[in-house]
């Protein structure tokens, strides 16, 4: 089980969100792929995903359109933005578990990054609030932070679950996963992006790769 995030101050949404619309326009411009589009990596890196209007001439070869090409070089375009966006930072956290578990492997993984997260907000005296995909129907993530002493917690409220086609920065974290996912989890079908992590999101993550927890 994965989970990767991006994060930042208050003070650095706008900005952090800013840069990343930028890029958003310049895939229009350059790739025809509308601001709206959901940018999911397990699609479009893998070539499954129709993301653009309009394929560039580049990427058709006699009459075939070439989308694996297409996605890959979005996806470097996309990781670019992530290592060079200031007042960003990100990370990931994995645990291993066999699919017949992976309820409770999801929930335990969960629980400790959340322990993570309040441990370093009481040492900066800080609050935060987690913005994470899903239709939040799991009552496992609600039951964490609420199994937790309310007057010492620092995340506020319980995560708020939003829909990843109505969210940039929730499809910004996407990327962090998916890409944390290929570095950990090497095989044949994902080795182009393996090195992905260490090559652009290492710089913004304070551990450099995905923890295991």
């Amino acid at each position: 089980m994965i989970y990767g995030w991006i994060e930042f101050q208050p003070d650095h949404w706008s900005s952090v969100l800013r840069n990343w619309l930028d890029l958003r326009k310049r895939l229009w411009r350059e790739y025809n792929i509308p601001v709206t589009q959901e940018l999911h990596t397990t699609e479009y890196a893998n070539g499954r995903g129709r993301i653009s209007t309009k394929m560039p001439d580049r990427f058709v070869h006699e009459g075939n359109k070439y989308w694996k090409d297409l996605g890959r070089e979005v996806a470097l375009e996309c990781l670019e933005t992530l290592r060079s966006t200031e007042g960003l930072r990100l990370g990931s956290v994995y645990r291993r578990g066999t699919p017949q578990d992976l309820a409770q492997t999801r929930s335990a993984t969960y629980k400790s990054l959340i322990n993570i997260f309040e441990l370093e907000l009481e040492k900066s005296e800080s609050l935060a609030m987690i913005v994470m995909d899903g239709d939040g129907s799991d009552s496992s993530y609600k039951d964490t932070h609420r199994s937790l002493e309310l007057s010492k917690r620092h995340v506020i409220e319980d995560a708020i679950h939003l829909d990843s086609k109505n969210s940039q920065l929730v499809q910004m974290a996407d990327l962090v996963a998916w890409s944390a996912n290929a570095f950990i989890d090497q095989h044949s079908k994902n080795r182009f992006a393996q090195e992905w992590y260490p090559s652009y999101l290492s710089e913004r993550d304070p551990s450099r790769f995905p923890r295991e927890i």
